[in-house]
């Protein structure tokens, strides 16, 4: 069975902590692709997280790409036998809403942005990953709406926004630990359910 999986970064693009989670994921059968939403493949510091939270809201949102990731998860389905997406932070909401998409699977990783498409019922197996506090909402209040929608699994982890990034100053060894465990059980339910 051929798999590939598209990875959806952070505000701060492709950078170590995107290239290791592929790295993570990749086998003999399964392929990897990070994703750039940035057309300059810019990488932003962590230092500078005002500037690119303020790059991705003003130059890129959560509807230009769509169309784009669209294509290449529709392209993706020829050629392989399971297509899944995972996101981080951004990359997490852009993966809740492409979550309608008949795709074998989708994680989505601290998408606090996702309280804005509750509008949005996936329609493949969706597994959403929560820290157990987040700044600017109630995060127990999201995970109870989510947890009302049949094809969505919801986990809330010890931490902050950015727990599983072990460059961020949020970074959380246990729930990191325990998240990508989750993850790649997640996968491989899937591939049991779909055998």
């Amino acid at each position: 069975m051929k798999r590939k999986i598209f990875i959806l970064h952070e505000i701060y693009g492709v950078n170590n902590f995107i290239k290791m989670q592929a790295e993570a994921y990749r086998n003999a059968n399964t392929t990897v692709e990070c994703i750039s939403l940035y057309s300059d493949n810019r990488i932003f510091p962590y230092v500078q997280e005002q500037e690119a939270y303020e790059y991705f809201i003003n130059e890129i949102g959560f509807d230009a790409p769509l169309e784009e990731l669209t294509k290449k998860i529709v392209a993706a389905m020829i050629h392989y036998d399971e297509v899944l997406l995972i996101g981080f932070s951004v990359g997490a909401t852009l993966a809740w809403k492409l979550s309608t998409l008949p795709l074998q699977g989708v994680v989505c990783v601290y998408g606090s942005r996702i309280r804005q498409y509750l509008d949005v019922i996936p329609s493949c197996p969706t597994l959403v990953i929560l820290p157990s506090h987040e700044k600017s909402f109630d995060v127990h209040e999201l995970k109870e709406t989510l947890d009302t929608l049949p094809a969505v699994h919801t986990r809330l982890y010890l931490g902050q926004h950015g727990f599983m990034d072990f460059n961020n100053a949020n970074y959380c060894y246990e729930s990191y630990l325990q998240s990508q465990a989750e993850i790649s059980q997640f996968f491989d339910i899937k591939i049991v359910k779909e055998d």
